[in-house]
């Protein structure tokens, strides 16, 4: 687990970055528009391609964490051994889920990549995005995988 707690928080950190040069590009771009009446042209597509991928960048961290909204209301007073049983269900959902996102994101930019789309001011290659998505989302159901089967020999320990 230390391995994946490493690459979750290099996801993480990639993640901020990505969303400081995204708010940097922002204030540049308010600040050229009122004072010299000029913007990068496109540049809300970047902040949308960034921002795609920040957020996917973000979920193996919170897989990890164990930071998933969780709603509680009809579990709070089950026992401790339930709870852990729908913990390991929940995750192992989550595995399953980043699974398949991660195979219908690969496919999709490999569908943008041999169309070769692009987004319409910029022109900026579409399946770019779609590969900075692919291994956060792999990394996130690998994660999820981890806890599901740690939880269980954890629960059979006990």
């Amino acid at each position: 687990m230390k391995t994946l707690e490493q690459l979750a928080k290099f996801c993480a950190i990639v993640a901020g970055v990505l969303l400081t040069l995204i708010t940097l590009s922002t204030c540049l771009n308010i600040i050229g528009r009122e004072t010299i009446g000029r913007t990068a042209p496109g540049d809300f597509e970047l902040v949308g391609v960034a921002a795609g991928a920040a957020i996917a960048l973000f979920m193996p961290w919170c897989q990890f964490t164990k930071n998933n909204i969780i709603v509680d209301f009809f579990t709070a007073k089950c026992s401790d051994a339930t709870n852990a049983k729908l913990d390991r269900f929940g995750a192992f959902l989550m595995a399953v889920i980043f699974a398949v996102l991660a195979w219908r994101t690969t496919l999709g930019g490999i569908s943008s990549w041999t169309t070769h789309t692009t987004t319409m001011m910029m022109g900026f290659p579409e399946w770019i995005v779609y590969a900075l998505m692919v291994p956060p989302f792999v990394l996130t159901a690998v994660i999820a995988f981890a806890q599901t089967v740690t939880t269980a020999s954890e629960g059979a320990a006990a």
